[in-house]
């Protein structure tokens, strides 16, 4: 099975198919993977090989400010400068308790060392629920929220929420945000559990382009599997039908990226 956990708070930069140069945020431990999701595809592994006896530790509020801020002076001696600092990592970021205090000072951080760089978080989208991370969510720059379908049935089998979950529920709670947010989907295709699987077929795409036309989002990221994935039955979308996909929901976004 196929695992690659990031190993510290603060990590790259990487080179983002989406974002660009990407310095990465973990606030997650980072020996295992913490998820309110076990999406089949995930590259940190599935939720069950990262457990422990021991419990999860996070990092504390006060340590990601002081190693970003120390990670941000030592890429600018070098003459480095990030297009993105993405809150990421090891699972979900807004399960941290401090998430929002977090976003603040990573905020005030930004503004003193890299003004030039927008804050991201790429989210599940199950802890919109808690006003707090709403809040806090209203403020970065790109709230990356994932709908990999309109229907819960497809959502249950690729994402495998760990709580009750539902898409009519979900789409309600990204409406606070009045369409500033980007919408992440990934669509792939193979077998789950022996059954076939496919989200791009006409039902899922339906279903998730009514999504779309009542979110009305900013953004829009079309994408599929680029690595080996802990279910080996999963198999890539190619790019023709990703950019196809994404004409059919251009004109619901305000702009469409697509990665395969």
């Amino acid at each position: 099975m196929p695992t690659i956990l990031f190993d510290s708070t603060i990590f790259g930069p990487v080179r983002s198919r989406r974002l660009g140069v990407s310095l990465g945020v973990n606030l997650l431990p980072v020996d295992r993977k913490l998820c309110s999701f076990d999406c089949v595809y995930c590259e940190c592994g599935l939720n069950a090989s990262s457990r422990r006896a021991a419990p999860a530790a996070m990092p504390t509020r006060a340590e990601v400010a002081a190693l970003l801020r120390e990670r941000l002076l030592d890429m600018a001696r070098t003459g480095v400068r990030p297009d993105v600092i993405t809150f990421a990592g090891n699972g979900e970021p807004t399960l941290h308790a401090d998430f929002a205090s977090i976003i603040a000072d990573t905020l005030e951080i930004r503004g003193s060392l890299c003004p030039q760089a927008r804050v991201a978080v790429l989210s599940n989208a199950t802890q919109l629920h808690r006003p707090d991370v709403v809040e806090a969510l209203r403020t970065v720059d790109d709230n990356i929220l994932k709908l990999d379908s309109g229907l819960t049935s497809t959502v249950l089998r690729l994402d495998r929420p760990q709580a009750a979950y539902g898409v009519e529920r979900v789409v309600e709670q990204m409406r606070q945000f009045a369409g500033r947010l980007t919408v992440q989907t990934m669509f792939v295709r193979g077998t789950i559990g022996g059954e076939p699987f496919d989200n791009t077929s006409a039902p899922d795409v339906d279903a998730w382009l009514r999504c779309l036309d009542t979110l009305r989002p900013q953004g829009l990221m079309v994408y599929t599997i680029a690595r080996a994935t802990p279910l080996p039955t999963l198999v890539k979308v190619s790019r023709p039908e990703l950019e196809a996909l994404a004409a059919k929901a251009a004109p619901l976004v305000g702009s469409v990226s697509v990665s395969d």
